[in-house]
C-alpha cells in the first residue's frame, strides 16, 4: 500500500535536488535538523498513512458521518487516525520547541502532509484545518489567547475550524451578517449562521474551536467591518478544560459527492442568545487576519488535490503493467495479450498523468520552500523577496493543482477501462474527492481575479517580475545543454508571450476598465499554471540531465530518464497553449463579457 501513497524517490528528488531542502539546516530555526532527521518525520509520516490512514479511506466513503443527538458521529478509525497523527507531533511539527513543536521547516511538513492526503483525504482534512486554525492564533491571537487555546489545539486535544461561508453570501464574504455584540465583561454574542463549515462538528476532540467572521453592531458595511472571533464548541473551565456547552448548534449535514468522511456542516450561533466569541486582534480587521489561515488553506488544498491525482496514477500505473489486453498493432492478432502499457496510447495517459502529479507536487513543495525562505531567509530583500513570489502563485498552486488533479484523475479512471468507474477500484473515489478542490478555499474563478486583478500589479509587479527573473536563470542555465534545446526554445518564445500579454492586460484594465481586462481572468490563470510548472519541469530536466551524464545504469538511469521525457512531454504537449491563450487574451476577446442572461 504505502507504495501507492506517493513515490518516495521522487519526493526525495524533488526535496533535495530540485528544492535544496538540506540548505535550511544552515539556517538558525533549523539547525538542530539534518536529511535524516527530515527522512525520519517522512517514513513516520508514511507509516502512519499507511496502518491508520489508507485502511478506512473507503469505509470513511461509504460510511458518511451521521446526524445523531444534536450532533455529528463519525467511524471510530478517523478518531484512531487522529490520534496517530497528533501524537507523533504532526499537529506541531513546525511550531516552536517550546510549544511541543519539532520547527521543522514548512516545505518538510508539507512533504508529510502530502502522504495523509493521498492515503485519506477525508480524514486528514481535520487536523489539515486544526494546523491552519493554529497558526492563525499564533500569528494574531492575544498572548492570552495563545496560552488558553494553543496547547490544546497542538497536542490534538481541540481541533480548529474557519468559519466564514454564510448561505445568502456564499463567497461573497463583505455580504455576512453574523453579527457580534459586545459585552460588559469583554466578550461578545455571536448571533447567525454559517454553511460549508469543513469539520464544524465531529465526535474526535474534546473541543472545536471555530475562528468565525462577524459583524461587530455599528461597524461599516462590506469587507472593512469585519472581525474575527475564536467561538469554541465548549467554553472553558478556569482550568482550562472544556466546560459549558456554548451557544453553536449543529444545524445539519450536507451530503457531497467526494471527502465525505470530512463533515461538511450547516452551523447556527446564537439561536438561544448565549454564543460566546472573543475578539482576536483589532475590531474590522478580521478579514486581513483571516487571509492567513486562508492563505494557508489553499496552498493545503493545492497540496491534498496534488495527492489525489499523484496516488491515481500510482494505481492507474501498476494497473497498466499488470493488467493484459489486445496485442500491438505490428503483430496483427499473433502471440498472447501484452499488458496494456505497452499500447501507445496508454502510455499517453499515465505519462500525462506522471507530468501533472509530479508537477503539481513540485509547485506546491516550492510555495512552501518560498514560506520558510520568507520567514527564516538570512537577508530581509531574501524573504521579501519570497513573500512576493509566494503572494503571487498562492492562486496558482491552489487553482492549477486542483484543475489538473483531477484530469489527472479523470485519465486514471481512462487507464482503467470500464474497471475504473466501479468500486471495485479506488480511482473513481479518487477523482470524487478531487472534483470538491476547484472549489475548495475560493473557486478557481475566485482565484483568477485574485492572480489579474491583484497580485499581478502589487508591489507594482514585484513578484511577477521575480518569477520571470527565475525563469530566465534557469533558461541561462539550461542553454549549454544539447538534448534540452527545444525545451529552452519553448519556454524561452513563452517567457515572451507571458511577459507581453501580462502588459497587454495591465494596460487594458487603465483604457478599457476591469470588467473587459477580467473578463477571461481563468484563461490567464491557466496559462500562468503551465509556464510556472513548464519552469519547474525544466529545472527537473537539467538535474536529470546532469545526473544522466554521470553515466547512471540501472533504476537510476530510468528514474532520470523519466523525468526527462516527463518534462518533454509537458513542455511539448502542455506548454504551446499558451500561444493561443495569448492571441484571446490580447485581443480582450469579449465573447463571455457580451452573453446575455437570455440568450441562454
Amino acid at each position: 500500500m504505502s507504495d501507492m501513497l506517493i513515490n518516495r524517490r521522487d519526493l526525495a528528488f524533488q526535496l533535495y535536488e530540485l528544492l535544496d531542502a538540506e540548505a535550511l539546516t544552515r539556517r538558525e530555526r533549523y539547525a538542530e535538523h539534518s536529511r535524516e532527521t527530515f527522512d525520519a518525520a517522512l517514513d513516520t509520516a508514511l507509516q502512519i498513512a499507511t496502518e491508520q490512514f489508507a485502511p478506512h479511506n473507503r469505509k470513511g466513503d461509504e460510511n458518511e458521518p451521521r446526524f445523531r443527538d444534536g450532533g455529528a458521529v463519525t467511524i471510530p478509525e478517523t478518531k484512531a487516525a487522529w490520534r496517530a497523527f497528533a501524537e507523533a507531533g504532526f499537529i506541531a511539527a513546525h511550531h516552536d520547541a517550546e510549544l511541543g513543536g519539532m520547527q521543522l521547516p514548512t516545505l518538510i511538513q508539507q512533504a508529510c502532509q502530502s502522504h495523509f492526503f493521498s492515503a485519506n483525504v477525508s480524514t486528514a482534512a481535520y487536523p489539515f484545518l486544526t494546523i491552519a486554525a493554529a497558526n492563525l492564533l499564533r500569528a494574531h491571537g492575544s498572548e492570552e489567547q495563545q496560552a488558553r487555546w494553543l496547547p490544546p489545539m497542538l497536542e490534538g486535544r481541540f481541533a480548529g475550524t474557519m468559519a466564514l461561508t454564510e448561505p445568502h453570501a456564499g463567497s461573497s464574504l463583505g455580504d455576512l451578517r453574523t453579527r457580534a455584540i459586545p459585552q460588559d465583561d469583554g466578550t461578545y454574542r455571536i448571533i447567525g449562521n454559517k454553511i460549508f463549515i469543513s469539520g464544524g462538528d465531529q465526535d474526535i476532540t474534546e473541543n472545536i474551536v471555530h475562528m468565525t467572521l462577524a459583524r461587530i453592531e455599528g461597524a461599516p458595511e462590506g469587507v472593512k467591518g469585519i472581525s474575527l472571533f475564536i467561538v469554541p464548541k465548549f467554553r472553558l473551565n478556569a482550568d482550562g478544560k472544556p466546560g459549558e456547552r456554548n451557544d453553536v448548534t449543529l444545524a445539519g449535514l450536507l451530503h457531497k459527492m467526494g471527502y465525505r468522511g470530512t463533515t461538511s456542516t450547516v452551523l447556527n450561533f446564537g439561536d438561544h442568545g448565549d454564543c460566546h466569541g472573543y475578539l482576536v486582534g483589532e475590531a474590522n480587521k478580521g478579514l486581513t487576519y483571516m487571509f492567513h489561515m486562508m492563505n494557508e488553506a489553499r496552498i493545503g488544498v493545492g497540496v491534498g488535490a496534488a495527492m489525489l491525482g499523484y496516488t491515481g496514477y500510482l494505481h492507474s500505473l501498476d494497473y497498466a503493467r499488470s493488467r493484459p489486453q489486445g496485442r500491438p498493432v505490428t503483430r496483427k492478432g499473433q502471440g498472447g495479450q501484452v499488458p496494456i502499457i505497452q499500447h501507445p496510447d496508454v502510455r499517453r495517459m499515465l505519462l500525462a498523468q506522471k507530468a501533472y502529479a509530479e508537477g503539481a507536487l513540485a509547485l506546491c513543495l516550492y510555495a512552501s520552500r518560498l514560506f520558510d525562505d520568507s520567514t527564516t531567509a538570512p537577508e530581509p530583500e531574501q524573504r521579501q523577496r519570497a513573500q512576493q513570489l509566494l503572494d503571487l502563485l498562492t492562486p496558482v498552486v491552489k487553482s492549477w493543482t486542483a484543475d489538473y488533479g483531477v484530469k489527472a484523475n479523470d485519465l486514471a479512471i481512462q487507464v482503467l477501462g470500464g474497471a475504473g468507474y466501479t468500486r471495485d477500484y479506488p480511482v473513481e473515489q479518487f477523482y470524487r474527492d478531487n472534483r470538491l478542490n476547484p472549489i475548495h478555499e475560493g473557486t478557481n474563478g475566485i482565484q483568477a481575479l485574485d492572480l489579474l486583478g491583484r497580485k499581478m500589479g502589487q508591489a507594482d509587479g514585484a513578484g511577477f517580475k521575480a518569477l520571470l527573473e527565475d525563469v530566465r536563470a534557469t533558461l541561462a542555465e539550461a542553454g549549454d545543454l544539447d538534448d534540452l534545446s527545444d525545451l529552452v526554445a519553448a519556454l524561452r518564445s513563452a517567457l515572451k508571450v507571458v511577459a507581453r500579454t501580462a502588459d497587454v492586460l495591465a494596460d487594458a484594465g487603465h483604457s478599457h476598465g476591469p470588467d473587459q481586462a477580467l473578463a477571461n481572468a481563468y484563461v490567464f490563470l491557466d496559462m500562468m499554471g503551465r509556464f510556472t510548472v513548464s519552469w519547474l519541469w525544466l529545472r527537473k530536466a537539467v538535474l536529470a540531465e546532469r545526473a544522466l551524464a554521470a553515466g547512471l545504469q540501472g533504476e537510476e538511469e530510468a528514474f532520470y530518464q523519466g523525468k526527462r521525457q516527463a518534462a518533454r512531454y509537458y513542455l511539448r504537449w502542455e506548454l504551446p497553449a499558451v500561444h493561443q491563450q495569448a492571441e484571446l487574451l490580447e485581443s480582450l476577446d469579449t465573447t463571455t463579457l457580451d452573453m446575455q442572461e437570455d440568450w441562454f
